[in-house]
């Protein structure tokens, strides 16, 4: 699979930015998407998950200002953000796993199998 991000940018504390994830490829065997993030010198952190059946987990990170969705019919993720502050600024990651045992409720990166290159959110 071929995942390619974009909607990253900079914006003021408070504001809204909606990324989004094309998914190239043949997705029959991909059991789960997520959205992740990482700050340099610090490990790959999980925000979302959404399977195959529309079942969403969020992490804490995530929860309750983050929305993950999926159009399933042009293979597009999506991650809402809202009410976006400055511990936000991070490089967002999506991912698919084609691991057979991968849920909604995985949110740890060695769940995932194929990853985008990023995009960069600045939040100040």
């Amino acid at each position: 699979l071929q995942l390619v991000e974009s909607g990253g940018g900079s914006v003021q504390a408070g504001g809204s930015l909606n990324l989004s994830c094309v998914v190239f490829g043949d997705t029959t065997k991909t059991t789960v998407f997520g959205w992740f993030r990482q700050v340099p010198d610090r490990a790959r952190e999980g925000l979302a998950a959404i399977d195959r059946d529309g079942m969403i987990n969020y992490a804490d990170a995530g929860r309750g200002r983050f929305t993950i969705s999926r159009d399933v019919t042009f293979n597009i993720l999506t991650l809402q953000m809202n009410s976006l502050k400055v511990e936000d600024t991070a490089m967002y990651y999506c991912a698919a796993s084609s691991r057979s045992w991968a849920t909604m409720t995985s949110l740890g990166p060695s769940a995932y199998t194929d990853w985008g290159q990023g995009t960069q959110v600045t939040v100040s």
